[in-house]
C-alpha cells in the first residue's frame, strides 16, 4: 500500500493529540545530576508511553531501570528476516527555559498575522519565513511562558502516531520496528545506561530535527569543559595585593572566549565556545563551557585553546589556580553513516515517495543517534516540523508534524522489501 491511500486527516489527529498530551508533562533535565534520569517527571511521560503502547496492543514493551522505553512492533507475516528497524526520540526538554505546565496553543488555518505571548513577547512572521509560510496551515505554539517541547515530544507523537497507523492497517507490510524512547538527551550523556542486548536494531532513525524535508547525517563533535577558579578570599578593605578574586577570574575567562566564535555568531559549520553557566564567590568558582565543531582536529585545537587561556588567567592572578575537566560528549556521525549508504538512501527514497523534498544539513547540535552511529547502528535524524527549540517561542507546524509520521510509515514499509 502505498501513502496516499491513507488519510492524513487521521494521521494529523492522532499526532496532534499526543503531542498536545506529551508536551503537559514536566520533563525538564538537568545537566547537574548525574543519575540517569535526572529528573523524576521523564519517569511520568516514559510509564505514559508505556500503557499508551500496551492500549495499542503492542505486547512486547520494556521500561528500564533507567527510564528506558525499548518496544518491539512484531514483523508482518512473511517479513520476519528483514532488518529491524528502530526509530528513537528522547522524553526530556532542555533546562534553558521552563517546561513547567505548558500551555500548548493550537492555532487552526492561521491567519498569517503576529500571534502575541506573554510577557510582550510574540511570533512575527515578518521575522520568521518559515511562520510565514504556515499561513492558512494550523501551528502549535506556546503561551509565551514556558518552552513548547517539541524538541522533542514532536518526535514521540510522530513515532506513536507510525505505531497506531501500522497497526490499525494490517495491510502494510512491514519488518521488526523497535521504538526507543530515551532520557537525558538534552544533557549531552549519550545513552550511558541505554541496554544495548535489548536492542535489535540494524538501523535507526531519530526524529529530532527541525522543518520540512531536513534529514541530518552529520552532526557536531561535542565536549564540556567544567573550568574551575580557586581564588583566595580577604576582606575587601585589607585586600590590596592579596585577593585572588574567582568571580573576576571567571569573567577573565569568559572574556577570552572569541565572541566571533559563540553560537549567536556562526552557522553552517562553524564551531563555537558556549559559555552556558558560570557561579560562584570569591574563593571558588564555575565556569561550564560547551566546545563544537564538525572537524575532530579543530575541536582538539579549541580544547587547547581553552588550557591557554586557563594559564593566562592564572598569570592574571598569582594567588589564583584555574582547573579544567573535559567531558566527552558525542562524536560527528557522519563516518559511520557514509560507511552504511543503504541508511540515507532508503530515507530519501521515503521522503520521495510521500512528497516531501529531501533537504541535508548538518546538526549543529547533536543526537543520541550520534552515540548509537559510534556503537554501528546508522541513525540519521529526520525533521519534526519544531521551530525555535529551547525557548518561548517555540512553536510547530501540524502538516510537517503529519509529514513526519508519514515518513516514519513509508521507511519501515520500504525497508520491509529489503
Amino acid at each position: 500500500m502505498r501513502f496516499k491511500e491513507i488519510d492524513e486527516k487521521i494521521i494529523a489527529a492522532s499526532v496532534v493529540s499526543r503531542f498536545l498530551r506529551y508536551v503537559q508533562v514536566w520533563t525538564t533535565s538537568c545537566r547537574h545530576v548525574e543519575k540517569t534520569p535526572s529528573t523524576p517527571g521523564q519517569w511520568d511521560l516514559a510509564k505514559l508511553l508505556v500503557e499508551e503502547l500496551q492500549a495499542l496492543g503492542v505486547q512486547d514493551v520494556t521500561l528500564t531501570d533507567s527510564c528506558y522505553v525499548i518496544a518491539h512492533l512484531p514483523a508482518s507475516a512473511g517479513k520476519e528476516n528483514v532488518p529491524c528497524v528502530g526509530f528513537l526520540a528522547h522524553l526530556d526538554t532542555s533546562d534553558e527555559v521552563s517546561g513547567k505546565d505548558v500551555k500548548p496553543r493550537l492555532v487552526e488555518d492561521y491567519d498569517g498575522g503576529v500571534i502575541y505571548l506573554a510577557g510582550n513577547r510574540r511570533l512575527d512572521p515578518a521575522l520568521d519565513p518559515d511562520l510565514a509560510a504556515q499561513k492558512g496551515k494550523s501551528i502549535i505554539h506556546t503561551d509565551g511562558t514556558t518552552l513548547l517541547g517539541a524538541d522533542d515530544k514532536a518526535g514521540i507523537a510522530e513515532i506513536m502516531g507510525a505505531v497506531e497507523c501500522l497497526i490499525q492497517r494490517s495491510e502494510i507490510a512491514h519488518g521488526d520496528m523497535e521504538i526507543i524512547f530515551s532520557p537525558d538527551e538534552e544533557t549531552g550523556k549519550g545513552l550511558p545506561d541505554f541496554p544495548y542486548e535489548k536492542s535489535r536494531a540494524a538501523v535507526c532513525y531519530t526524529l529530532d530535527g527541525g522543518a520540512l524535508g531536513e534529514i541530518e547525517v552529520e552532526c557536531f563533535n561535542a565536549a564540556e569543559a567544567v573550568i574551575t577558579f580557586t581564588g583566595k578570599s580577604m576582606h575587601p578593605g585589607y585586600a590590596r595585593g592579596k585577593m585572588a578574586n574567582a568571580v573576576v577570574m571567571a569573567a577573565n575567562f569568559v572574556n577570552m572566549l572569541p565572541r566571533s566564535e559563540s553560537p549567536e555568531a556562526t552557522d553552517g559549520y562553524f564551531g563555537y565556545f558556549y559559555a552556558s553557566e558560570i557561579n560562584g564567590t570569591t574563593e571558588r568558582a564555575r565556569l561550564d563551557v560547551l566546545v563544537r565543531d564538525f572537524d575532530l582536529g579543530v575541536m582538539k585545537e579549541r580544547l587547547e585553546r581553552l588550557e591557554f587561556f586557563a594559564k593566562a588567567v592564572e598569570a592574571q592572578f598569582p594567588e589564583g589556580a584555574v582547573n579544567i575537566e573535559i567531558t566527552d560528549q558525542y562524536h560527528n556521525m557522519k563516518e559511520k553513516i557514509d560507511e552504511r549508504p543503504e541508511a540515507l538512501d532508503m530515507l530519501k527514497q521515503a521522503l520521495s515517495n510521500t512528497g516531501v523534498d529531501v533537504r541535508i544539513k548538518p546538526i549543529r547540535g547533536g543526537t543520541d543517534g550520534s552515540r548509537l552511529t559510534e556503537m554501528g547502528v546508522p541513525t540519521p535524524n529526520i525533521f519534526t516540523g519544531g521551530r525555535n527549540w529551547h525557548g518561548t517561542l517555540e512553536w510547530a507546524s501540524v502538516p510537517e508534524m503529519t509529514a513526519a509520521c508519514k515518513v516514519v510509515i513509508e521507511l519501515i514499509r520500504l525497508w520491509g522489501e529489503a
